[in-house]
C-alpha cells in the first residue's frame, strides 16, 4: 500500500491554471495600456503638488537665510538693529 503515485502536475500547469494565466496577462496589458493616458495626464498636476511639499519638508531654505546674515556681519555692514 506504499506505492508512490506519480506526482501530479501543478496547478499552473493544468489546463484552468494556464487559461487563467493567459487571461490575467491580457487583463494586465490592457488596463495598464488603457490607463496610461490617464496616469500621464495626472502627471503634470502632480508635480505641481510636490512644489508646496518640497518647501515644507525640505528645509533646505533654513541654511541659506543664516549665510546670508553671517556675509552681512563679515562685510562690516551694520543692519537697522545694529547699534553698537
Amino acid at each position: 500500500m506504499s506505492e508512490e503515485s506519480p506526482r501530479a502536475p501543478s496547478w499552473f500547469r493544468s489546463r484552468s491554471g494556464l487559461v487563467l494565466l493567459a487571461f490575467l496577462a491580457i487583463a494586465a496589458f490592457l488596463v495598464i495600456t488603457e490607463h496610461t493616458a490617464h496616469v500621464l495626464g495626472i502627471l503634470p498636476y502632480l508635480l505641481l503638488l510636490a512644489c508646496p511639499l518640497l518647501h515644507l519638508f525640505h528645509g533646505g531654505h533654513r541654511g541659506g537665510h543664516g549665510e546670508h546674515r553671517g556675509h552681512g556681519e563679515d562685510a562690516g555692514g551694520g543692519g537697522a538693529g545694529d547699534n553698537r
